[in-house]
């Protein structure tokens, strides 16, 4: 099976996705994790102004299959939550790396978004 893995991004080996255009970062979990919890029934994210930090922990995605933490690929402070999740969680089944986006931070350092994998590494890990 063939997953999509945008170019535009960076990944974790947890399977999460973050974009930034600069100022914030933008994180959600990727086609192939989606694809591999099933149907997506529960959602539970960090408040605005929370602090996030890399590799830690900032929530949980819960499906009819199992319970996954979420973890964050940078450290930063909460600047937006996806609050569309709470009442449709089946949007990150749908549409993982639009609608189904999770949370926005503002990144403490530049540098740990330069550290995750690439597209092609991230793909050749799942593949």
């Amino acid at each position: 099976m063939s997953f999509d893995v945008p170019t535009d991004r960076r990944y974790l080996e947890s399977h999460e996705w973050t974009t930034t255009d600069g100022d914030s970062v933008r994180i959600g979990i990727t086609d192939f994790a989606q694809d591999e919890l099933g149907d997506v029934v529960f959602v539970e994210l960090p408040a605005e102004g929370d602090d996030v930090t890399k590799e830690g922990e900032f929530g949980v995605v819960e499906s009819i299959k199992a319970v996954s933490d979420l973890v964050s690929p940078v450290s930063g402070t909460v600047l937006a939550v996806n609050e569309d999740l709470f009442d449709a969680p089946e949007l990150v089944n749908e549409d993982p790396y639009g609608e189904g986006w999770m949370i926005e931070i503002e990144p403490s350092s530049e540098s740990e978004f330069d550290d995750l994998l690439s597209a092609d590494e991230y793909r050749e890990q799942i593949e």
